[in-house]
């Protein structure tokens, strides 16, 4: 076994030098300075590398989190191989038509060589029913000349008698010569061999012809599969400089052209402590709701999180995780229904905002969710108004070598190559002109496991800055989290070598923080990393700028391109067994288009550069902007970070912060690790239109308590809770939270705001009963499974009602109240009065009560109107 050294070493000797607030006046906050490099770097220019500019700057990334590395065999030389394919990619470059390209690529020396050696060794039958058509040899070729053959090697029994030569040789030469045939214009061949193609093993070249045609169209603008390999070597190149000296560094590479550079804590608005502009920035958003599109990338493999199909044992992508009563993208999607629920309420119009979805194939994340929607009847808001289209899976290399690594015959190791390469493929895929013939000029981003991000403002302020500023792009950010594994936000001053001075945010990945002289471990109050805030990946794009990005047919479409090897590459071969070998792929980041948004100016800015950006950033508390279910919690492990657990843990604080400002009284939530081995102290789930502005929904609460141990869920819009004490189990479910269902033109189920909507008052009222079992080890708190002794639960049909006034509610009862009626429980002589009436005829469509929401300058002021 080969001897195995860390890819990078310790004693980094770094480029980089912090400056104090008192070395720098004119940005009175730490900051990293980078001189130009005194040593001369030698890498060669690509023929598909933009040229670099002062208002931007495209970085390339290389993960630095320590691993496993093998040295690569002697006879393998990494930098002249990265000459070959260069030269070969420039040739292709040239050519025009697929036959000129496919000349080219036979004048390499690898496939001359690999093809002439295996030539006329009477294998030619053996693929002939795969019927290779021109391109898809090409295809072929270019998977050879990438250095990659050893993918087409499959395996197949051998008789005793038959010692010949190994099956994957062998299956190489009848390779060859069926190409060859085809080159020479022979007829297609007969399914007769001596080495045949089993129909599933037929299945799977099907499949590699595929994934290698998604790749060279996809990776085009760097030259395809040749330009992907190339941009591998290149990149594994640099790890390896940089484990020697950092002068090799990729970054100082890129910033080579610029005289120096500093890297400061970007200024921007505190939505927490500037709750006036907060206000007034949340109206925009409001405002601009018919302006606004919606983008989720769900194309991630999820592998942290192990989701698992309890029925079929397939592993399931993060959307589809069952999250307090529904699946993570159900929750995207209610999140963004009661923003539109609020935009009713406000301007009395339906607004249905068009929903892009960036799906992937692994985990059939695509099918999945295609699946989960139309079972859904797409939410209410008809097929029209979603997107879905699918990013290409890239092949996982070796830090070896950067070879691909196979599973199995003709099947390479892939996984999606990151939620970078969304805005190329919206390109592509025509998904920004999609979004203009719905009238959209920007739209907000979201990751599906990030589950407190509509929270209170700040999704609206964002959006609503972007837009009414007319800027390109925002971030969501906060403090970051004791030794979180997350990035940064950075804002970045430059001065090229023409004199001219460059600002733009940007974002550094945590696996990069050692190459700027910040420690990637627990903060303290010195800390550097402790200057700067996270990077959420919540973000706002004005859609044109974005386009211009993804259309650029060079690298900057594929923004924080990053070889990934932080973690192995986990994979099961045929044979069932796992492996676990030093690798990663190429990525590429979301967040790093604002590498393509810096302005220029001709002299030095020092005061409020952040105002003059094309890109702005805005901050809220942590709990309200950030925090993910992404990885499994394993039970040794005693920190709920990142895990539903947790989550579920700061959904409810917000709940605490939101409702003890009503009069309401609720226990305080300690620390996570308070709860490691016990449930929350109490569990209250609220449907988000009930605000989600928080100033909204504190209007419709109002006194009483939350006792310990007790639980609150309200699926309703229209309520009004006023002096209600709780102790034990409440649950209001209304089938018409914020409308009802309308058939349209196209036989679709539309969602028609505010039309026959479930209503619920309660005044009064003390509900006691034995609530949850606390005790019972089958509780999955965040799946809102639990056992209950007892309960007092409400279930509205239609456009029913419920009230209950000045009443003790004990004990175990379940109503459900028919469409068109109301139910009212009050005191009666000799106990509860409960009484079920029809509601009138002509407040069958607005009910017997409603909210009026007025607007009062930047803030929203609510009516109770009984009608």
């Amino acid at each position: 076994m080969a001897h195995l050294t860390p890819i990078l070493q310790q004693n980094h000797r770094f480029l980089f030098s912090v400056k104090s607030k008192a070395s720098n006046s004119h940005f009175p906050f730490h900051s990293l300075y980078l001189r130009k490099p005194l040593l001369p770097l030698s890498f060669s220019s690509s023929p598909f590398s933009s040229e670099s500019s002062p208002s931007s700057c495209s970085v390339t990334r290389v993960s630095t989190a320590p691993v496993e590395y093998a040295p690569p065999p002697p006879d393998f030389n990494l930098h002249q191989e990265i000459a070959r394919l260069k030269n070969l990619r420039s040739n292709l470059s040239d050519a025009g038509s697929l036959e000129e390209k496919l000349s080219a690529i036979d004048r390499d020396a690898r496939v001359k060589q690999f093809f002439g050696e295996l030539s006329g060794n009477g294998f030619s039958r053996v693929l002939a029913s795969l019927n290779l058509d021109t391109y898809e040899l090409f295809l072929v070729k270019c998977l050879v000349a990438a250095g990659q053959e050893h993918v087409l090697g499959f395996e197949f029994e051998l008789s005793e008698f038959e010692s010949a030569r190994s099956s994957i040789k062998s299956a190489l030469y009848a390779l060859v010569e069926m190409i060859e045939k085809l080159d020479n214009g022979g007829d297609r061949l007969g399914n007769e061999t001596r080495f045949g193609l089993k129909n599933e093993e037929i299945g799977e070249f099907e499949k590699l012809l595929k994934t290698l045609g998604e790749i060279e169209q996809f990776y085009d603008c760097i030259g395809g599969i040749i330009g992907y390999q190339i941009t591998v070597l290149e990149l594994l190149a640099q790890a390896t400089c940089e484990r020697k000296t950092t002068n090799c560094s990729h970054h100082i590479n890129k910033l080579m052209e610029c005289e120096f550079t500093e890297i400061h804590a970007p200024r921007g608005v505190d939505l927490l402590q500037n709750t006036e502009y907060a206000s007034q920035a949340a109206m925009w958003g409001i405002e601009g709701l018919p302006e606004l599109g919606e983008i989720y990338p769900l194309g991630g493999a999820a592998d942290r999180l192990g989701l698992v199909d309890p029925d079929t044992g397939e592993c399931l992508p993060a959307a589809m995780l069952p999250y307090c009563g529904r699946t993570l993208l159900e929750g995207l999607i209610r999140d963004l229904q009661a923003r539109e629920f609020l935009y009713f309420k406000m301007y009395g119009k339906q607004c249905i905002t068009p929903v892009a979805i960036m799906t992937s194939s692994a985990k059939k994340n695509h099918e999945r969710i295609t699946s989960l929607c139309e079972r859904l009847g797409w939410f209410g808001r008809g097929r029209s108004s979603f997107q879905l289209f699918e990013q290409p899976l890239v092949p996982s290399v070796s830090a070896e070598d950067g070879q691909w690594v196979v599973s199995k015959s003709f099947t390479p190791v892939c996984k999606p190559g990151g939620h970078g390469v969304i805005w190329k493929l919206a390109y592509d895929k025509g998904i920004f002109k999609w979004f203009y013939d719905h009238g959209r000029k920007g739209a907000t981003v979201r990751q599906v496991s990030n589950v407190v991000a509509a929270t209170d403002s700040t999704l609206l302020a964002l959006a609503g800055i972007g837009l009414h500023h007319g800027k390109k792009l925002g971030f969501a950010s906060c403090e970051r989290k004791l030794g979180a594994t997350e990035g940064i936000n950075v804002l970045i001053e430059k001065k090229a070598l023409d004199g001219k001075w460059a600002y733009g945010l940007s974002c550094i990945e945590y696996t990069e923080f050692d190459k700027f002289g910040i420690t990637n471990g627990p903060l303290s109050p010195k800390s550097l990393q402790e200057k700067f805030s996270a990077n959420t990946n919540i973000l706002y794009v004005d859609l044109p700028s974005a386009e211009l990005v993804g259309s650029s047919k060079n690298v900057n479409s594929l923004p924080g391109m990053v070889l990934n090897i932080k973690k192995p590459v986990v994979y099961v071969d045929a044979f069932g067994n796992q492996h676990s070998v030093p690798g990663g792929r190429l990525e590429c980041t979301m967040q790093n288009i604002a590498d393509n948004f810096f302005n220029t100016s001709s002299s030095r800015c020092y005061n409020r550069v952040e105002d003059e950006m094309d890109s702005f950033i805005v901050y809220n508390e942590r709990r309200r902007v950030t925090s993910s279910a992404k990885r499994k919690r394993i039970l040794a492990d005693k920190s709920l970070h990142q895990t539903p657990d947790g989550s579920l843990l700061d959904i409810l604080r917000n709940v605490h912060d939101l409702l003890s400002e009503c009069d309401i009284r609720l226990p305080v939530i300690k620390g996570n690790d308070e709860y490691v081995d016990s449930g929350p102290p109490f569990l209250v789930l609220l449907h988000p239109a009930l605000g989600p502005l928080w100033e909204v929904t504190r209007q419709k609460f109002h006194g009483g308590s939350i006792s310990m141990g007790s639980e609150l869920q309200l699926e309703v819009a229209e309520f009004l809770w006023r002096n209600v004490q709780l102790d034990g189990s409440l649950i209001i479910v209304a089938e018409n939270v914020m409308g009802s269902m309308r058939i349209d033109e196209n036989g679709e189920p539309i969602l028609q705001y505010g039309q026959r909507c479930g209503r619920c008052k309660l005044q009064n009222v003390k509900v006691l009963n034995n609530g949850i079992n606390w005790n019972s080890g089958n509780n999955i708190y965040w799946k809102h499974d639990v056992q209950r002794f007892e309960a007092f639960k409400v279930i509205l049909h239609g456009n029913a009602e419920f009230e209950a006034t000045d009443v003790v509610l004990q004990g175990n009862h379940v109503y459900e109240v028919p469409n068109g009626y109301k139910l009212k429980i009050t005191p009666g002589k000799s106990g509860l009065s409960v009484q079920l009436d029809p509601i009138e005829q002509n407040m069958m469509d607005s009910g017997s009560w409603s909210w009026n929401y007025k607007i009062k300058g930047t803030h929203i002021q609510l009516e109770f109107v009984d009608l």
